[in-house]
């Protein structure tokens, strides 16, 4: 998440309203909760399981859960538990090629050393085995802090600073060999390669050549310059890496009068960007001259790790939006369906599902699968009054069915897809508390999304307190998890339920606020964001939250990360961050025996960290290395 984007959910405990008190006075309590979803998890979900109902028996000693939780920690450190250990392995401004400059503290690189150096904030990651002792790890960068980037903290900025920042932004692709003492980067590894705000982009799909991905760069609509603000990811089957565009709006803007359409207002486009400030020195970001430019951005893009050459590509059939991640799973018929959650207040939850099936013995005949589907955008039905589970069904996002047609403003598929959520909107899609990852069971036909937190809800915007968002000035977040009708990815309905609310109990005693039956005094977080299975079948839950240690937030300490059973609920405290940063990004080896961790945004604001190298030097976001001491796998 951006340093420009939502830092009131983070950094100020909020005051309770008197309509705030009197929603929580007539909310569900706690204790009915208790009956309710939190008891729901493997009588509805896990069934089928013989394996999954033993587990559900032993709620509170998880059999899955072989650490011993930490506390809440406002260090400026990683803390893990008892027989980890944590290393570095990557931050922003390392080279990647010995050719190039090594990061100088307080903001000397210039442009052409970042070109060449690990990207800034990086965030969503994945892994991919090359052989028994080389890999590849490919990394999103979603943005920079100009506090920490510039001697002038943004103040006095330049065209090579304007460069430096977009050099930053991206994904970086990093070659991994396994030494004596574990998986280390290798400096001019043959998989290395930065890509940034201004690499080359095929553009792909239905909305491919459309008048508004036009520009005078390119008049044909077929090529894009560049990907920034990558958020979380995902990974196909056939070996390529998934980077997901999320807060595209805020770099675009103008020094001069412009009205602009409704359609780029709904993404959050305007006159005044986010303080980025590209578009006075790069003319390709001004509103004014190129008004279809922002139409370029906010896709998926697909991205080959193994070939430093090829050229990404933009996904235009996933969809248009704010972007948290894509999470691929191939469904029982052999279609593929990706899960999509659109990450701002009041948006939606998407479902992409291929029109041809995934060929495991031609890897090649998989490349263009992203290129031609459908997609669906979930619509949640409350059940009955009190209950936090309910119905649910994917309404199809198709030009002529739903009221997507001429009259409401859509004249093809194309513009379907490129105004996305107004697309939603039309059909009546649920508004959610802010959707970002999405993750899917490994075994199990299940599907769980964080919904971080949402300060508008049950205020304005449409956005009743009803169904999977059952809480007025959210900001503490939930997860919903869903179990498609018969187990099939594809099916038009589903069941869902919430797997935990977080909260505080320590403040809200026995209101939703305190959080669900399995949220505890030892276990409290806020604001749930990444998350991701391992191979067992462990949640794995990344906070991007409120680190105020104070009011509402008050004993909840850094970010962190926890690790839960997704059959008995219960969720362990597995590390915590330093200063100020965002727990972001996870992957395993095959393994399950390293865990590779993001830490992003350490010291964002001047807060006072020195991570990861101490001393008084500039902080710096950075991927982290994850091991048990002996040698066993991870969280088990």
């Amino acid at each position: 998440m951006s340093q420009f984007e939502q830092q009131d959910e983070r950094n100020h405990p909020r005051h309770q309203t008197p309509e705030f008190t009197q929603m929580v006075e007539h909310s569900l309590s706690r204790r009915r909760f208790l009956g309710g979803a939190a008891a729901l998890g493997a009588a509805a979900f896990f069934a089928a399981s013989p394996v999954s109902r033993a587990i559900a028996a032993a709620t509170g000693n998880s059999p899955l859960l072989g650490f011993k939780a930490v506390p809440t920690s406002t260090q400026d450190t990683i803390v893990v538990p008892e027989g980890y250990q944590v290393e570095r392995l990557i931050s922003w401004g390392d080279p990647l090629f010995s050719n190039v400059a090594e990061f100088i503290n307080g903001g000397g690189n210039s442009a052409a050393d970042q070109a060449g150096q690990f990207g800034d904030n990086n965030d969503g990651m994945s892994f991919f085995p090359v052989d028994d002792n080389t890999a590849i790890l490919a990394i999103n960068n979603e943005y920079t802090n100009y506090e920490l980037m510039f001697p002038h903290q943004g103040k006095a900025m330049s065209e090579d600073d304007i460069k430096r920042a977009q050099a930053a932004h991206g994904v970086s692709v990093i070659t991994l060999k396994k030494q004596a003492e574990g998986w280390r980067f290798e400096k001019d590894g043959q998989y290395n390669r930065r890509i940034d705000a201004n690499t080359p982009m095929a553009i792909s799909g239905p909305a491919k050549g459309h008048a508004l991905l036009q520009t005078g760069a390119d008049p044909k609509g077929e090529r894009a310059l560049g990907t920034f603000n990558n958020c979380a990811n995902g990974m196909t089957p056939w070996g390529t890496y998934l980077t997901c565009e999320e807060n595209f709006n805020g770099y675009f803007g103008t020094d001069g009068d412009i009205e602009l359409p409704p359609a780029l207002a709904r993404y959050g486009v305007a006159a005044e960007d986010a303080g980025y400030q590209w578009h006075r020195f790069d003319e390709r970001f001004d509103l004014a001259k190129h008004p279809n430019e922002p139409n370029r951005f906010g896709w998926v893009v697909e991205i080959d790790p193994r070939d430093p050459s090829s050229t990404p590509v933009k996904r235009t059939a996933l969809g248009r939006f704010k972007h948290e991640n894509a999470e691929l799973v191939i469904d029982r018929d052999g279609q593929v369906v990706v899960y999509l959650g659109d990450d701002e207040r009041g948006e939606h939850i998407y479902r992409f599902v291929s029109k041809h099936k995934y060929n495991p013995n031609d890897q090649a005949a998989n490349r263009n699968l992203l290129d031609e589907g459908t997609l669906y955008v979930a619509k949640f039905h409350s059940g009955a009054e009190g209950e936090l589970k309910g119905k649910g069904e994917w309404i199809e996002l198709s030009f002529g069915k739903n009221g997507l047609t001429p009259e409401n403003g859509f004249n093809s598929q194309a513009e379907v897809l490129i105004h996305a959520r107004l697309a939603a909107t039309q059909v009546g899609a649920t508004t959610m508390d802010r959707p970002e990852w999405v993750a899917a069971h490994p075994t199990e036909p299940v599907v769980f999304c964080t919904l971080t937190n949402n300060k508008n809800r049950g205020t304005k915007d449409n956005q009743p307190v009803d169904g999977p968002n059952p809480r007025a000035e959210n900001h503490y977040g939930q997860i919903v998890r869903w179990r498609p009708a018969d187990g099939r990815h594809t099916a038009a309905g589903f069941d869902w339920d919430l797997f935990v609310l977080a909260g505080n109990p320590e403040v809200h005693n026995d209101s939703l606020y305190a959080g669900s039956a399995n949220v505890s005094a030892d276990n409290m977080f806020n604001s749930p964001d990444g998350i991701g299975f391992d191979q067992g079948g462990r949640l794995w839950i990344q906070t991007d939250g409120n680190y105020s240690n104070q009011g509402d937030f008050a004993g909840q300490g850094n970010n962190q990360m926890l690790c839960a059973d997704p059959a008995s609920g219960e969720i362990r405290r597995f590390l915590t961050g330093p200063i100020a940063c965002e727990v972001t990004g996870l992957a395993f080896t095959p393994d399950q025996k390293t865990l590779f961790v993001g830490i992003q945004h350490p010291g964002e604001e001047l807060a006072g960290s020195h991570f990861p190298l101490g001393g008084d030097s500039t902080p710096r976001s950075s991927v982290m290395i994850v091991t048990r001491k002996d040698g066993g796998v991870i969280g088990a």
